[in-house]
């Protein structure tokens, strides 16, 4: 398979990719063609059919994988892909992982890391309600596959999981510098916090918002559906479920980035910094990732950080 990172100006390629994107245009002729964005595990392609007539053309829509021939050309500085052929393929033979931005780390063993936090739980009411969803295999096959955003940061299979995974050891690590901290609670709040964006954000290939999303959003439908499950579960403490539905609430930190309420109590304040700290860090390095070691030239502003970015200097060996 011919990865799009490998692809180079001049070549002429044949090759199955995920249509992600398909859109029609009017030239300055009034001819109409064909914008597609192609995609593997590695990277997006610009593609054009600019001839929507010719015998190579087939019925294709977006989110179907696509066998395409085509010329590798350079357009203002960016490759694109001048397609002569393509038709839908089927895709059930074909494994979606090599088609999808996947996370770098091993993901079942991110997952078994995840849930050995269970194990470890003295409170039998969080044990249980964590057992209840993370050891139920429909579930857990869903939260490995999906990602923790459409673009923000996490925006690739496992990113859900690798996210919640961070953000756990974060805490872990909280609760071992402040004793004082409700372990459990606050394991059991970070492995839940983002659990509503298996409803708010649609499955891969698409990773687009639900209508669910769009309108409640991930935190009220991730507080909605840990209280769902607490409301079944006789004897289950009403000052422990507040806490533990609260610090979902508040894991934004402030009411202008999404909380409805703001961190009332320990667990949740230090909830909200272990979120915070692995998103950005994320976000970094995603916007980094294509700037080669030793380029110290600022990238410009990120909106996502507030500021102009750049690498930081080799490190002395």
């Amino acid at each position: 398979m011919r990865y799009i990172e490998t692809l180079r100006a001049g070549e002429r390629i044949s090759q199955v990719y995920l249509c992600r994107q398909k859109q029609t245009y009017l030239t300055k002729n009034g001819k109409p063609y064909d914008s597609l964005i192609l995609q593997d595990k590695t990277g997006s392609l610009d593609g054009k059919i600019w001839d929507l007539n010719s015998n190579g053309i087939e019925d294709f829509d977006a989110l179907d994988y696509v066998y395409v021939m085509g010329d590798v050309t350079s357009f203002q500085g960016s490759l694109q892909l001048n397609i002569k052929r393509i038709t839908r393929v089927d895709g059930s033979d074909l494994d979606p992982v090599d088609y999808l931005p996947v996370s770098k780390h091993d993901i079942p063993q991110m997952y078994r890391e995840l849930t050995n936090y269970i194990t470890g739980m003295k409170n039998p009411y969080l044990k249980e309600l964590l057992e209840f969803f993370f050891l139920d295999a429909d579930f857990a096959k869903r939260f490995q596959f999906h990602s923790a955003a459409k673009s923000v940061h996490h925006g690739f299979v496992g990113g859900l999981l690798e996210h919640t995974l961070h953000v756990t050891q974060i805490c872990d690590f909280f609760s071992k510098l402040y004793p004082t901290l409700n372990r459990d609670l606050l394991l059991c709040a970070a492995m839940f916090h983002d659990v509503g964006k298996l409803e708010e954000i649609s499955r891969f290939p698409a990773n687009e918002y639900t209508d669910e999303g769009q309108m409640l959003g991930h935190i009220m439908l991730g507080a909605m559906k840990i209280q769902n499950q607490i409301d079944q579960m006789p004897g289950f403490p009403k000052a422990l479920a507040t806490e533990l539905i609260h610090c979902i609430l508040a894991h934004h930190g402030e009411l202008e980035y999404g909380s409805p309420k703001k961190p009332a109590i320990a667990e949740a304040i230090a909830l909200s910094f272990a979120d915070n700290s692995d998103a950005k860090l994320e976000t970094i390095t995603e916007a980094l990732s294509t700037v080669q070691e030793g380029n110290l030239a600022w990238q410009g502003f990120n909106r996502l950080l507030d500021s102009n970015i750049r690498r930081t200097s080799t490190p002395i060996e």
